[in-house]
C-alpha cells in the first residue's frame, strides 16, 4: 500500500519540489561516448559477454553539479531558508567530502510518515543502472495507455532488468519504449523536469538529478490523489525492487543499521574511461524503526567501486539520522 501522506497537507522542504508524478531511472552499460563503453550500467570494457550487470567493479554515475550543498543549490531545489535538516545532513556529510575531494554528490530523503524532508547538493549525473527503474516505469505507462498487460516476455525482461541489472535485458527494453523519446515523453508525464534520456541505445548516461530521483519515488510508494502509475504498476515496481540479487542489495539499505526493516532499492554503478573514476548510484525505500524513508543518492569521482559503496551507504545513514534527530531535524 502506499505510505500515508495526506495530499492536502503541505510537504515541507525539498518535498514540495517533488509533490508531482513520477517515474524512475537505473543503471546500464554503456556501448561509448568519449572513451567510455556505457550502453548499460557495468563495466567500460571493450567487450561484456555476461547478460547481468558485472559485479563490484562496474557502474558509475556522474554529474555536472556544485554539490556543495550552499545557497545556489537550495535555491535551485526552491529552498531558501535552508531546513535544520538541511543543515544536519550538510554536518555530517562534511567528513565524507574531506575524505573524497573529488566526490560529487547529492542526497535527497523523504520521511513517508511525517512528510520531513532533506536535500544536499545538485547538478545532473549519470544515472548508470538506477535508470532501469524509469525505463520500466515508462513501459509500465505505455501499456496502461494502450490498456493492456505486460507479455509474458516483457515480464520476463523487466524482472532480469531490475531484479540482476541485465544489461541485455535494458537494451531490448529500451528500444520498446522508443529509446530516449520515449524515456523523455514519460518523464515529461511522470514530473521529472530536469532528467533527459541518454542518445542512442547510451541509456546509461542519462542524466538526472536528486530531486528528480526522489520524485520518481514518490510516484512509485507515494504518489497522492492523481497518479499516473496506476496501482498494479506501482506494485510491481515495488516487488521488483524488493526483490534484487543479494550482491546487488548495498546501497540506501545500510540506513537500516539492524538490517531488520523492509527496502526496495535499485543501485547504479559505472567507470568512466575519461576521468578513471566511478559513479555510484542508489535510490529506493527503507524502513528504519517503523518509520519509511525515501532516498536517493547520485554521485560521482570515486577512486573506486568500493570507496563509492562506503560514500553512498554513508550518506544514505546521514540522510535518515538528519530527519530522525528531533526538533532540530525535523523529527521523521
Amino acid at each position: 500500500m502506499d505510505e500515508p501522506i495526506s495530499p492536502s497537507r503541505p510537504l515541507p522542504g525539498c518535498a514540495r519540489r517533488w509533490a508531482v508524478p513520477v517515474v524512475a531511472a537505473t543503471a546500464v552499460l554503456a556501448m561509448g561516448v568519449a572513451g567510455d563503453v556505457p550502453r548499460g550500467g557495468g563495466p567500460e570494457v571493450s567487450a561484456q559477454p555476461a547478460a547481468v550487470e558485472p559485479a563490484p567493479g562496474s557502474d558509475h554515475g556522474g554529474g555536472l553539479g556544485t554539490g556543495d550543498g550552499g545557497a545556489a543549490d537550495l535555491q535551485a531545489l526552491g529552498r531558501l531558508p535552508a531546513t535544520p535538516a538541511d543543515a544536519a545532513l550538510a554536518r555530517s556529510l562534511e567528513p565524507l567530502l574531506a575524505q573524497q575531494p573529488q566526490l560529487r554528490i547529492s542526497v535527497c530523503v523523504l520521511g513517508l510518515h511525517s512528510g520531513a524532508s532533506a536535500a544536499y547538493g545538485t547538478g545532473t549525473f549519470d544515472t548508470a543502472s538506477i535508470v532501469k527503474v524509469d525505463v520500466l516505469a515508462a513501459l509500465l505507462l505505455q501499456t496502461q495507455d494502450a490498456g493492456r498487460s505486460l507479455t509474458e516476455r516483457e515480464q520476463t525482461l523487466a524482472a532480469a532488468m531490475i531484479q540482476q541489472s541485465d544489461n541485455d535485458a535494458t537494451d531490448v527494453l529500451w528500444r520498446v519504449i522508443g529509446r530516449q523519446a520515449g524515456l523523455d515523453a514519460a518523464n515529461a508525464r511522470l514530473g521529472l523536469t530536469a532528467t533527459t534520456g541518454g542518445a542512442d541505445n547510451h541509456w546509461g548516461l542519462t542524466q538526472t538529478t536528486g530531486a528528480d530521483q526522489l520524485t520518481l519515488l514518490r510516484q512509485v510508494f507515494s504518489p497522492g490523489p492523481d497518479p499516473v502509475l496506476n496501482a498494479a504498476s506501482r506494485g510491481y515496481l515495488r516487488e521488483l525492487m524488493g526483490s534484487v540479487v543479494p550482491d546487488q542489495q548495498w546501497g540506501i539499505s545500510a540506513a537500516d543499521t539492524t538490517g531488520a526493516g523492509a527496502t526496495e532499492l535499485k543501485n547504479g554503478w559505472l567507470p568512466r574511461s575519461s576521468t578513471g573514476l566511478w559513479d555510484v548510484n542508489s535510490i529506493g525505500r527503507v524502513t528504519v524503526g517503523g518509520q519509511s524513508y525515501l532516498i536517493a543518492v547520485v554521485s560521482d569521482g570515486h577512486a573506486d567501486y568500493e570507496s563509492g559503496i562506503a560514500a553512498v551507504e554513508s550518506a544514505a545513514r546521514d540522510a535518515v539520522t538528519a530527519l530522525s534527530a528531533g526538533p532540530g531535524g525535523q523529527g521523521a
